[in-house]
C-alpha cells in the first residue's frame, strides 16, 4: 500500500474515531442544561430526577472494563459499533419520554456506550503506524473535554429554542451517523485475544461498583452515616474483595490484575483517579460561579447558555493541546508530560482564586486547567499502553477509564459536599458562598498536587520500555 493511499485512510480512521470520543462525551453533558428542570418535565421529585444522571454514570463506570475486555477478545470495532448502536436507542428512549422510568432506562443505554474512547484508543495501538500514533492518541484523549465543552452551550441552545426533546433526537441522529462512519472508515483490528469471556468476574465487578458508587452519588440524599449507605460500602468492599480473589485464579480473568498491579500501570491509575477528581471539581465550580446572581457580590449572572459559551474555549484549548503533548511525550516520555499537566492544573486553581470575580477570569482559569488536563490525558493512555501486551489493550485502557470515573463521581460528592454545607441566604434560597467556592478551588487544586506527588513515583523512561507494537505491514486500512 503505497503512502499517498495510507495518509488520508489513517486521517480518516483517526478523524471518526475522534468524533466517536467527542460524541459520547457530549452524551454525559447533553443534559445538564435540563437538570434544574427535570423534576417538573417528568413529573417527579428532584430526588427522583437525579436518576437521569445517576444511571448514565453507574451504566458508564461498569461498561468501560466490560466493553474494553469484549473487544480484546471478539474485536474492538465490533463493540464499538456496538457501543455507538447503544448510545442511539438510548437517545430514541429518552427523546418521546415525559416520564421518569424511559429517561432512566434511556440514559443508561446512552451510558453503556461510554466505553469507545479506550475503544478508540486501542484500536489506534493496532492499527496506525508509530510516527502517528501518539497524536492520534493525544487527540482521542482530549475529545472528552471538547465534547464536554461543546454539550454544555449546545445543549442549552436546543432546549431554550426548539425543545428540550429535541436534545435526544438529535443525539440519536448522531448515534446512526457514527454507527455508519465507524462501519464505512474503521477496520477490525487483527489482535484479539484467544480467550473467553469472565462472565462471573464481570457480574462481580459490576456489582461492587455499583454499590460503590450509587452511595457516592446519593450520600448526600440517603444521609452519609445511615444504614442503607455504610451497608452499600460495606457490601461493595467485601464483593469487590471476592471479585479480585476470583481474578487472580482465573485463567481468563476479566482484568488481569497480575498486570494491573505493575508498578507504572497501578500508580497510573491512581493518578488517574486523582486526577478525575481535579477535573470534575472545576466542572462542578465554574458553571455555577457564572450563573450565581450578581446580588451575591461574587455571582456573575450568566444565564446556562451564556455559561457554556464562556467555558466552551476550554475544550477547544484541550484539543489544541493535544498535539504538544503528543511531541512532549516522544521527546521526554509520557510520564513528563503528565506531570507537567497536573502542576498545570495546579497553578490554574490558584490563578482561579485571583480571577474568579470577573467572567473573562473565568474563562482564562478554566482554560489554563483545560489545556492541563489536555496534556494529562494525552499521556495516560500512552503509560498505560507501554506497560501491559498488545492483546490487553482495551481491557486495559477501560480500567483506567474507570479510575477516572471513580475520581470524577468522588468529587461530585466531596465538592457537592462542601458547597452544600457552606452557603449564604438571599431572600428564601440558599446558594453556595464565596469561601465555598474558593475551597472547592483549593481542594481541586490539592489534588492535582497529589497526583504530582503519585506521578513522580512512577518509573522513568527506558529505552526498552516502548511496547507499542507496529500494525502488521500488510494491513489494509482501506477495507471496512
Amino acid at each position: 500500500m503505497s503512502s499517498s493511499r495510507a495518509t488520508p485512510r489513517y486521517g480518516a480512521l483517526v478523524s471518526v474515531l475522534a468524533a466517536a470520543g467527542i460524541t459520547v462525551s457530549l452524551m454525559q453533558t447533553l443534559i445538564v442544561p435540563l437538570i434544574a428542570t427535570l423534576p417538573t418535565l417528568l413529573h417527579t421529585t428532584a430526588a427522583n430526577a437525579s436518576w437521569a444522571i445517576t444511571a448514565t454514570l453507574l451504566a458508564g463506570a461498569v461498561a468501560t472494563p466490560v466493553a474494553g475486555r469484549l473487544g480484546d477478545l471478539y474485536g474492538k470495532r465490533r463493540v464499538i459499533v456496538a457501543s455507538a448502536l447503544l448510545i442511539a436507542i438510548g437517545s430514541l428512549v429518552c427523546a418521546p419520554a415525559n416520564s421518569l422510568v424511559p429517561m432512566v432506562v434511556g440514559r443508561a443505554l446512552q451510558g453503556l456506550g461510554l466505553g469507545v474512547i479506550p475503544l478508540g484508543i486501542a484500536i489506534m495501538r493496532d492499527l496506525l503506524p508509530p510516527q502517528r500514533l501518539g497524536s492520534a492518541i493525544a487527540l482521542m484523549s482530549s475529545s472528552l473535554g471538547v465534547g464536554g465543552a461543546l454539550g454544555l452551550p449546545a445543549g442549552a441552545l436546543i432546549a431554550q429554542k426548539v425543545s428540550w426533546h429535541a436534545l435526544f433526537w438529535g443525539a440519536a441522529v448522531l448515534g446512526l451517523l457514527l454507527t455508519v462512519l465507524i462501519l464505512l472508515v474503521v477496520p477490525e483490528s487483527p489482535v484479539t485475544s484467544p480467550s473467553r469471556f469472565d462472565f462471573v468476574g464481570a457480574a462481580a465487578l459490576t456489582a461492587g461498583l455499583v454499590l460503590f458508587l450509587l452511595p457516592v452519588s446519593k450520600g448526600a440524599d440517603w444521609g452519609w452515616t445511615s444504614g442503607l449507605t455504610l451497608g452499600m460500602f460495606g457490601a461493595s468492599a467485601v464483593i469487590l474483595l471476592l471479585w479480585g480473589w476470583w481474578e487472580l485464579r482465573s485463567s481468563a480473568p476479566l482484568v488481569d490484575l497480575r498486570t494491573s498491579v505493575r508498578r507504572q500501570v497501578l500508580l497510573t491509575n491512581l493518578a488517574s483517579v486523582v486526577l478525575g477528581f481535579a477535573m470534575y471539581a472545576m466542572s462542578l465550580i465554574t458553571p455555577q460561579l457564572l450563573q450565581l446572581p450578581v446580588a451575591t457580590g461574587y455571582g456573575l449572572g450568566q444565564t446556562m447558555l451564556q455559561a457554556g459559551l464562556w467555558l466552551a474555549p476550554g475544550g477547544l484549548v484541550m484539543m489544541a493541546v493535544s498535539p504538544m503533548a503528543a511531541r512532549l511525550s516522544a521527546a521526554r516520555g509520557p510520564k513528563v508530560s503528565l506531570l507537567l499537566g497536573t502542576l498545570v492544573i495546579a497553578a490554574g486553581y490558584v490563578l482561579a482564586l485571583a480571577l474568579m470575580g470577573t467572567i473573562w477570569g473565568v474563562v482564562m482559569f478554566s482554560a489554563f486547567i483545560s489545556g492541563g488536563l489536555g496534556l494529562a490525558y494525552a499521556a495516560m493512555p500512552t503509560l498505560i499502553m507501554n506497560a501491559v501486551p498488545q492483546t490487553e489493550t482495551a481491557a486495559a485502557n477501560g480500567l483506567n477509564a474507570l479510575m477516572r470515573s471513580i475520581g470524577t463521581s468522588t468529587a461530585s460528592a466531596v465538592v457537592g459536599a462542601v458547597l452544600g454545607t457552606m452557603t449564604i441566604k438571599l431572600g428564601a434560597v440558599s446558594l453556595p458562598s464565596e469561601d465555598g467556592f474558593r475551597t472547592g478551588m483549593l481542594i481541586g487544586g490539592g489534588a492535582a498536587l497529589a497526583a504530582a506527588l503519585i506521578i513522580l513515583t512512577i518509573p522513568g523512561r527506558r529505552a526498552a520500555a516502548s511496547r507499542l507494537a507496529d500494525p502488521p505491514a500488510d494491513l489494509d486500512l482501506a477495507r471496512a
